[in-house]
């Protein structure tokens, strides 16, 4: 089974899927919260950034893209929920990062222990970055929304 997941075409397969579902996901966001006009501008630039820097890296670092600008999304929406329903949590973009990037540091940790893994700084350092990113449109989206909201 797990010769099967080694090869190339297999691997090249199940990330469309991925990217694919990823793709429904957004869509079916923004069916849902109706986009504006800036948003959509912004939603255009982000997608645009993220196919060059698709285009430009290496099969680990793509998955690592797509891996923690989700997983820094997720936790970010999980904090913000828990916030809205009572708990205190001061910022969540920044408690957000620290649980993305310590999954991800961890994730790296654990690869020194496994053989035909290796444990990379480059690794740790791109995760944080890609981290810090998803975080950082968040809270741009963010801001934007309350803008339109509030009427400003």
């Amino acid at each position: 089974m797990i010769s099967f997941f080694e090869d190339q075409n297999i691997q090249a397969i199940i990330f469309v899927l991925v990217m694919v579902l990823i793709g429904i996901a957004l869509m079916i966001n923004a069916i849902r919260t109706k986009p504006t006009i800036p948003e959509i501008a912004l939603w255009l630039g982000i997608a645009a950034v993220y196919i060059m820097l698709f285009l430009r890296l290496g099969l680990a670092e793509r998955s690592h893209l797509m891996e923690y600008s989700i997983l820094a999304m997720l936790v970010h929406r999980a904090l913000i929920e828990r916030r809205n329903n009572g708990r205190r949590i001061t910022n969540p973009a920044f408690v957000a990062f620290g649980i993305s990037f310590g999954i991800g540091l961890l994730d790296e940790c654990i690869q020194l222990f496994l053989p035909h893994r290796v444990f990379d700084w480059y690794d740790i350092v791109f995760n944080g970055i890609v981290v810090a990113g998803a975080l950082l449109l968040l809270v741009v989206f963010q801001w934007i929304r309350k803008r339109k909201t509030s009427g400003n």
